[in-house]
């Protein structure tokens, strides 16, 4: 039960009613009329901005207009106690208590599908993301933006949405040309005790490179390793599935599945960078051209070359972007335009990217290659995860690490758990950097949001264990006589707003709202548990050792939006801490 979407509708039908004497004048559409959340400082339970919205087409004062519509609104539903008109128009509604009995049968009947949009138009979304090289593990700086793709992918799909999460593999051009050689003088070390040119920049020296050789050693006896030309191609594509198994191996270990990973190197040998090339020429996206310098540049050394190029800035880049270089190979842009229609020919509805904040300004020409590939017709959204500060002691937290120049997905995991992880680098918006404090996230205390959320959970399990209750178990509410004191029913507010999260996370792609949101039915739980303290009503379990039925629903209700929240976030909820 939405009772934002379920208030609006009911407000909206009014607002039609009222039209149709001429005592009330409408636009074309409603959609700017909306039911939220009112703030803390009022005491009501939704607030809406119709009178707002309304009060030029009526040539009134959003107050009188309010006053006006308060009448209509409250005389047509027996379920409101008490409303409200605050400036600068906000209608505010206050709700009987009865209007929450309802409310808590309603979830509980239909606790599974609680949060749920149904009237939401249910799309096919294509959702890339990690997409790191194939040269290596992951590292704390993939870390963010894998869990944000993942959870966004969770949350599309708790909306019943169809998703497809995709890996795109960079395994074409120089990085692994590098990657490859790097492999070959470790196996060169390994067999022949030559010494790895350690001082050569373009190589890769990590420790992982050495078991990638190992591997390759142990189950390629056929492979002569004497001249490196002849075997370039069979050893790249061994090399490249030795770290594809590793990094899928991070992916697992944090709690990720792709269910596609889509090879740039095939792409290109499909001949379809070519093919979207003479799509671009054919409709005119492409020409003969010259780039200046990049602002910053040293113009002096900046050699211009014509080359081709695309109309990027016919869609709002600031400038044209390079297909080709002066040898005449692919850019790494021209292979990802190609990528994106094949992208594009699967079907999808919505196409979303997930982007380290390196690619921040890579946005503009990818998302002007969808608009000219599609006519304008898909959707690609970009979310950029910002960069990640390890914090301990309060001073910046270097771990061991294998690579000698960053810390792997596997180091942090082993440090603080898959839970911690996922969780903490969900707890900030994406696009503002994050202070992952490992002091925080070890504390057993409401400094702690991953704690004090799975510490609600583990409370309310304790509750259904002392009665030898399977909290999983389906309850039964027909002979429930429900009577919530307002402690209780600002609990269920904030359950009630639990659709609303998800409506908002679903179309923002803002999963640090869920979290954000836990901790805050978590923390009114707590407060509430600890009233039992003093007040022996406000116990769950009375001085007969029993729990009514009423607060076992009432449980129920809390720990079913919890599991499904968590659920999301892809993060456990211990029964026991």
């Amino acid at each position: 039960m939405n009772i934002f979407e379920n208030y609006l509708d009911k407000i909206k039908k009014i607002l039609i009613d009222l039209s149709k004497n001429e005592k009330l004048l409408l636009p074309e559409k409603l959609d700017r009329i909306k039911a939220e959340i009112p703030p803390p400082k009022f005491n009501c339970d939704i607030s809406t901005n119709a009178a707002m919205v309304l009060c030029k087409h009526n040539k009134k004062s959003p107050i009188d207009l309010a006053n006006f519509l308060s009448n209509h609104i409250i005389n047509n539903d027996p379920l409101i106690d008490v409303l409200t008109v605050e400036k600068p128009g906000f209608i505010n509604i206050k709700f009987k208590k009865i209007f929450w009995t309802k409310f808590i049968e309603d979830i509980m009947v239909n606790y599974k599908s609680f949060g749920i949009s149904k009237k939401e138009k249910k799309k096919s979304y294509l959702v890339e993301f990690v997409s790191a090289n194939p040269t290596g593990p992951l590292h704390v700086g993939h870390c963010r933006g894998a869990i944000l793709g993942d959870v966004i992918s969770n949350v599309l799909i708790f909306n019943k949405h169809k998703v497809t999460k995709e890996y795109y593999v960079n395994d074409y051009g120089n990085q692994i040309i590098n990657f490859t050689k790097s492999v070959y003088f470790r196996i060169r070390e390994i067999l022949y005790k030559e010494k790895f040119p350690i001082n050569n920049q373009d190589l890769y020296p990590g420790d992982y490179i050495i078991d990638f050789a190992q591997n390759i050693i142990k189950f390629n006896k056929d492979i002569d390793f004497q001249n490196f030309e002849k075997i370039s191609d069979k050893l790249a594509a061994l090399s490249i599935d030795e770290s594809l198994k590793l990094i899928k191996n991070n992916l697992i270990n944090i709690g990720i599945n792709h269910d596609n990973f889509v090879s740039e190197k095939k792409l290109v040998t499909d001949n379809a960078v070519q093919k979207v090339i003479d799509f671009l020429q054919k409709n005119k996206f492409v020409y003969k051209g010259k780039i200046k310098a990049p602002k910053g540049e040293d113009n002096e050394n900046w050699v211009e070359r014509e080359q081709l190029l695309f109309r990027s800035t016919d869609f709002g880049d600031d400038k044209d972007r390079a297909l080709q270089k002066s040898d005449g190979s692919w850019t790494y842009f021209a292979s990802d335009v190609a990528y994106h229609k094949n992208k594009i020919d699967r079907k999808f509805d919505c196409l979303i990217n997930i982007l380290g904040a390196d690619h921040a300004g890579y946005i503009k020409r990818i998302s002007s290659s969808v608009e000219a590939l599609s006519s304008s017709k898909v959707k690609l959204i970009c979310k950029v995860s910002q960069l990640v500060k390890l914090i301990k002691d309060k001073k910046p937290f270097k771990m061991s690490k294998r690579k000698g120049d960053y810390i792997t997905l596997n180091d942090l995991i082993n440090e603080v758990g898959q839970d911690a992880t996922r969780f903490i680098m969900l707890n900030r918006s994406s696009d503002v950097e994050l202070d992952f404090d490992f002091d925080n996230v070890v504390e057993k205390s409401k400094d702690n949001p991953l704690y004090y959320v799975q510490y609600c959970y583990a409370r309310i399990c304790s509750v259904f264990r002392h009665i030898e209750k399977n909290i999983a178990a389906e309850v039964n509410i027909k002979k429930f006589n429900f009577e919530y004191s307002q402690d209780e029913i600002e609990i269920l507010k904030k359950i009630s707003e639990w659709p609303k999260c998800i409506e908002l996370t679903t179309n923002n792609l803002e999963p640090h709202r869920i979290p954000t949101y836990l901790y805050e039915l978590s923390s009114l739980f707590h407060s509430y548990w600890n009233l039992g303290k003093e007040n022996q009503s406000k116990r769950f379990i009375n001085e007969n050792k029993k729990i009514s039925d009423e607060k076992l629903v009432f449980l129920k209700a809390i720990s079913s939006v919890i599991s499904s929240g968590m659920n999301i976030l892809g993060v456990s909820t211990p029964e026991k801490m």
